[in-house]
């Protein structure tokens, strides 16, 4: 485990869950869980740190957001953006692989 909380991915990043084998994009990250002990004990079953960082995911060929541990994520391997109806509400542009943050979200 890394003695720092600093995020190993960040806003405007394609991730790929290991787990559940989806795509995605990094909308935003919290330093550490920010979610109700309640969602916790209910859908993160395998009980990943807390005090590590989480990350909120526009989910490829979807229309859902998801709620991510570090530990479940690594980066996408593919060259393909992600297709999500909210793309454009958080970014502007997509270059080198890596979606651009729009004026209105910074």
């Amino acid at each position: 485990m890394r003695e720092s909380a600093q995020p190993l991915f960040f806003i405007g990043q394609r991730v790929h869950h290991k787990k559940f084998d989806y795509r995605g994009a990094i909308i935003d990250v919290d330093a550490e869980f920010t979610g109700t002990e309640e969602w916790y004990q209910q859908v993160a079953l395998s009980r990943p740190p807390k005090d590590r960082p989480w990350y909120h995911v526009l989910v490829h060929n979807s229309n859902q957001m998801t709620y991510v541990a570090e530990r479940h994520l690594e980066p996408d391997s593919s060259d393909q953006p992600i297709d999500h109806p909210a793309i454009d509400r958080y970014f502007d542009g997509f270059d080198n692989g890596v979606y651009r943050l729009s004026a209105k979200k910074q």
